[in-house]
């Protein structure tokens, strides 16, 4: 199976730019966006036209034109779920979980925790409240879940670490240690596993000419269930992709 994930930072405007006519010719089975900035029917038409939009599922935040994502799958999904269960989480569209047959696999848009991390608070309790959700599926079947998390995990996924630990939303401590939490479950970083010293980073600040000096961040991740460790192929980071401020990311799994 071959599956993506990218942050599109609004998918209008990058249909718009034409960003994702190579999406209309590529072999997948699942491609899931974050940050849609779009309600579902909004969703469905940009794809209008590629027979893609059958196989769309869109989570809408009540507030237009924010967060959302989305899940285009090709391959047969026994059941699909919006949110964690959580009123206070699920009014901004973050979470879709498609059940497939050898696993879950869930997009995700995790919160950033703001300026002067004046969010964090309640990123933490959405951490832990998804952390709750992503249990109580794995006691089910194996899980995959990709998509922006809005943590570097270590060192290596940031470009300036000393500067930016504890300061800025994405890398503090306690950003971190809800990541390994998350972890703890049974779950693994693909990109690392495969990868354990390679600095490759999935989103740039606009500013600065970020992305051309490569002063980047590693916030999108595949977490793939360790009962399905030996089924990992490749995951790979696509920095070649433009149109976003993040690039797609892949993985493909022998199952």
């Amino acid at each position: 199976m071959k599956l993506l994930s990218w942050n599109v930072n609004g998918i209008r405007a990058v249909a718009k730019k034409g960003s994702l006519e190579w999406i209309n010719n590529l072999d997948f089975d699942a491609f899931c966006f974050q940050e849609t900035k779009a309600q579902a029917h909004q969703v469905e038409e940009v794809f209008f036209g590629t027979g893609m939009e059958k196989s769309i599922v869109a989570n809408e935040a009540e507030r237009k034109g924010y967060s959302g994502t989305a899940i285009i799958s090709k391959s047969q999904v026994i059941s699909t779920h919006l949110g964690i269960n959580n009123e206070e989480h699920d009014t901004e569209g973050r979470v879709i979980t498609n059940e497939f047959e050898s696993f879950f696999l869930i997009t995700v848009y995790t919160p950033n925790s703001g300026n002067g991390l004046a969010r964090l608070p309640y990123r933490e309790d959405w951490d832990k409240s998804f952390a709750a959700y992503v249990s109580g599926l794995m006691e089910r079947k194996p899980v995959i879940i990709c998509g922006d998390l809005n943590v570097c995990h270590q060192e290596i996924d940031i470009a300036r670490p000393k500067p930016n630990y504890n300061k800025s939303a994405g890398y503090t401590q306690k950003e971190i240690d809800r990541l390994d939490h998350l972890l703890a479950l049974g779950l693994e970083d693909s990109f690392r596993k495969l990868h354990p010293e390679e600095v490759k980073y999935s989103w740039w600040s606009y500013r600065a000419g970020a992305r051309e000096k490569n002063i980047g961040w590693r916030l999108d991740y595949f977490l793939v269930d360790k009962r399905l460790s030996d089924s990992i192929v490749s995951a790979e980071i696509l920095t070649d992709v433009l149109g976003s401020d993040h690039c797609p990311i892949l993985l493909e799994l022998d199952i």
